[in-house]
């Protein structure tokens, strides 16, 4: 998919419907000069639901489409006849979208699973018609109850793709060279920092018809936590992966120093992420001979498997599938309920798209002409 093509980050403003107004009729016919009150109830608004869809790989369709209003209730009607709900707004996202309150940072939701629904914003009740209200005192209450107004909410969709493997390393480190030669995905290659530019994911094959998702996000440096380079961005992207594939280069000054910068960036980003399984991977292998590679092995830490490969030549790229799958198949390792902080809206309006105040429509409700006071203070909380 093309760069520009990738949206993870999208600020929408969604106004669910208002319900509908109780009816506040009297029965007449010709047969009947002074009946009882017989006012329906209003129809409920409508409600904006969002919905998971595997079919949707981006938030591109919401780029451009920033409102989203659900359908207002019907009034009630004579004959204790109810109003017409109003239209519920369904919203597709990507399996791995996160919710977020514009205003507060509050997470609201997530989405993770292929038709799951979630109300985001709830429609407004209809009001009660005067059918309701009657009593031994009152026979007939010539008023009824209002709908509630409809609820405005502006919120921040985050899209952390779902994947089993994420790809961590420094900029030309051979992410994106792996991962073309062990899927069928097609990432920018090229001799220069920071060739890819948004998140890729592939599909690996394995042994009897077996497979495991990759994702590989752009390279992150020194400093990424803080907001330097493409890494901060793109972090989030790896923290539903079950188990992180560190890379790091065999040309590497000092291998060690690397893998701790990058393991730092991490937990400066999110602690969470420092508890996920950790597998090395030594790139560019195929310049070592069996000597080179014996002393770095001496120079490794102890305490994480470690596979040496070559992307170009093959080499150890079994071997590392055979780690990868046996890590990912733990039950440890599995991907259990993940705790989503509040976002920091202060540190997010820099990822995200210009919101232009200007441009923006001012949205009003009709308000009716009913004078309130004569619903005789009957309302939502009093019922």
């Amino acid at each position: 998919m093309a760069s520009s093509n990738f949206v993870d980050y999208v600020k929408i403003f969604c106004r669910s419907g208002k319900g509908g107004a109780g009816s506040k009729h009297l029965y007449r016919d010709k047969l009947t000069m002074k009946g009882g009150p017989d006012g329906g109830d209003g129809g409920r608004g409508g409600h904006i639901i969002l919905r998971g869809s595997k079919n949707h790989w981006t938030l591109i369709h919401l780029k451009y489409a920033r409102h989203i209003h659900a359908g207002d209730g019907d009034g009630g009607s004579q004959s204790r006849s109810f109003g017409k709900e109003g239209e519920d707004k369904v919203i597709e996202v990507p399996c791995g979208t996160v919710v977020y309150d514009a205003e507060t940072g509050e997470y609201l939701c997530d989405i993770t699973e292929d038709g799951q629904e979630v109300v985001l914003v709830q429609g407004g009740r209809g009001g009660q018609g005067n059918w309701h209200f009657r009593t031994s005192t009152n026979q007939t209450p010539r008023f009824a109850q209002p709908g509630e107004p409809s609820i405005e909410k502006t919120v921040i969709l985050q899209l952390k793709v779902l994947a089993d493997v994420g790809l961590v390393g420094f900029p030309n480190a051979g992410k994106s060279t792996l991962l073309s030669v062990v899927s069928a995905a097609k990432p920018e290659i090229a001799n220069y920092p920071f060739t890819t530019l948004v998140p890729n994911l592939g599909i690996v094959s394995y042994r009897d018809g077996k497979s495991f998702v990759m994702a590989d996000i752009p390279g992150i440096i020194e400093g990424a936590s803080e907001g330097r380079g493409l890494g901060l961005r793109f972090l989030r992207h790896i923290e539903r992966n079950s188990i992180l594939l560190f890379m790091i280069p065999a040309d590497s000054d000092d291998i060690v120093k690397e893998f701790d910068i990058l393991l730092n960036e991490l937990k400066q980003y999110n602690p969470e992420l420092v508890e996920k399984q950790r597998v090395l991977a030594i790139s560019k292998c195929d310049m070592l001979d069996d000597e080179l590679t014996e002393e770095l092995k001496k120079e490794l830490p102890g305490d994480i498997q470690t596979a040496f490969i070559s992307s170009v030549s093959g080499l150890g790229i079994s071997e590392l599938k055979d780690l990868i799958w046996t890590e990912i198949n733990k039950e440890s390792n599995k991907v259990v309920e993940f705790s989503h902080r509040p976002m920091e809206i202060s540190h997010n309006l820099i990822e995200a798209e210009e919101w232009d105040e200007d441009e923006d429509e001012e949205w009003s409700d009709e308000e009716e002409d009913d004078d309130l006071s004569k619903y005789k203070g009957i309302g939502w909380d009093e019922l």
